[in-house]
């Protein structure tokens, strides 16, 4: 099945990340890279790999690029991975053995979240669909975020993926400013019921940025990785008191 798979990655200046996630991706006969215009050092790196071939797309949202890359993509499978994922060993000779019954669509995968390389007893990042079936899938924006939609039974990965982002502290702010606004468009948007729980928490505007620095260091253990769970906690915070003043800014607007 390894030789039906095609990964799939989607760059924008990712020279801090990009050689790890595609070292780990040896395996694969070719690799489709979706660029939006790197001007950094990420295209140079990506030449270095022969197997993989970057198509240049102007970037519209995360779902279009997606969708777009999924249209260059020639296998039966499509393995969907962020430029700061890193494959782990297990899941590598894992996708080696697997076999997919004709039911099943897609697989899920679990990831470690990785501060600067040392990775998190526990992180809010939460369990995604990697694997799947190209025929059928769609991508659609959820939030800041997107999520590929499929049809069929949905299994589990036993091994992991690293989520490990080494950008600059400064483009890690810049960015969140702007998810932070889509964000909140989506929360106050969507109807309650229709949000998950976690979701509705964020959608008060003010619980989530109180909660997150306790629920990261103590329910997700974090506390006992040291500096780096002090960082990751210290950067959910921040995250959500962005969502959180952004909601609150909307509701004054609306009320005004």
């Amino acid at each position: 099945m390894r030789d039906q798979i095609t990964p799939l990655i989607i760059t924008y200046n990712e020279a801090p990340n990009i050689a790890r996630t595609v070292a780990k991706l040896s395996w694969a006969k070719r690799i489709v890279v979706i660029d939006s215009g790197s001007t950094d050092e990420t295209l140079d790196m990506l030449r270095s790999f022969p197997q993989v071939d970057v198509i240049q797309h102007r970037f519209s949202d995360f779902a279009g690029q997606c969708n777009f890359g999924l249209t260059q993509v020639g296998t039966a499978w499509a393995l969907s991975l962020d430029a700061d994922y890193e494959l782990s060993d297990v899941l590598v000779e894992e996708l080696a053995g697997l076999r997919a019954p004709d039911r099943v669509a897609g697989y899920q995968a679990r990831f470690v979240y990785r501060i600067h390389g040392r990775a998190l007893r526990g992180t809010l990042y939460p369990p995604r669909i990697v694997l799947y079936r190209k025929d059928g899938a769609r991508y659609g924006n959820e939030g800041h975020g997107h999520r590929v939609a499929i049809n069929g039974e949905i299994l589990p990965l036993a091994g992991v993926i690293y989520h490990d982002d080494r950008k600059a502290l400064a483009r890690w702010f810049d960015s969140q400013q702007r998810y932070a606004q889509a964000e909140a468009g989506y929360l106050i948007a969507t109807p309650r019921e229709k949000l998950k729980r976690s979701d509705r928490i964020r959608r008060l505007g003010w619980l989530a940025p109180i909660g997150v620095v306790f629920y990261t260091l103590f329910v997700k253990g974090c506390i006992l990785d040291g500096w780096p769970g002090w960082y990751y906690a210290l950067q959910r915070l921040c995250a959500e008191t962005l969502i959180a003043l952004e909601i609150i800014e909307r509701r004054l607007r609306g009320t005004q």
